[in-house]
């Protein structure tokens, strides 16, 4: 078993590179770029959606109990459309400095989990590969395997969440990678 302390190097270097990946696959790749739509008549469906005071949050619609959904008017509005999800923020600028915290937060705690993992299953000394493949695994399961939650649930189209999850692949090697090179000898 390698504790945990022996590993605060990979974790922090590997959350620091998937950082700077993923700026530069946003940045400079572009191939994100395709991702979000614009509204048509943005500024009527706005103007619309002011006076109805929407606080933050996570909206369905058109809104049902399990119980109303197969009622025949809950049908209708099914049949009518539209029929999506709507996530408010505050209203406000985009929070980019709070929101890539929390992403750095988030490759830190992946990293930590990572970690544990790999520590409880590969022996100090280890090849590099050994550490790669549960390190990569572990990583993996979280980064490319969770935006396909979005697809199923959500309603996100699958090019976004294949895009995402190819991004996650791409994370899981870097993390596999800095776990590998600098696992405790």
């Amino acid at each position: 078993m390698v504790p945990l302390t022996a590993l605060l190097l990979p974790i922090l270097l590997s959350a620091v590179i998937v950082f700077v990946a993923s700026s530069l696959i946003h940045m400079v790749l572009k191939y994100h770029q395709s991702d979000y739509r614009h509204l048509p008549e943005e500024d009527k469906l706005l103007a619309a959606l002011r006076p109805a005071g929407l606080t933050p949050g996570l909206y369905h619609f058109p809104f049902c109990t399990h119980k109303d959904m197969s009622t025949p008017a809950m049908q209708e509005k099914y049949k009518q459309g539209p029929v999506g999800f709507l996530t408010i923020y505050p209203s406000a600028p985009p929070a980019m400095p709070k929101f890539l915290g929390m992403w750095f937060a988030y490759c830190l705690l992946i990293g930590f989990f990572v970690a544990y993992l790999t520590g409880h299953t590969v022996a100090p000394g280890a090849h590099y590969l050994a550490v790669f493949r549960v390190a990569g695994t572990a990583a993996f399961l979280t980064f490319a395997l969770g935006p396909l939650v979005n697809g199923i649930w959500k309603g996100q189209p699958w090019s976004v969440a294949l895009k995402e999850a190819f991004d996650g692949f791409i994370y899981s090697l870097l993390v596999a990678g800095t776990f590998g090179w600098l696992w405790p000898r």
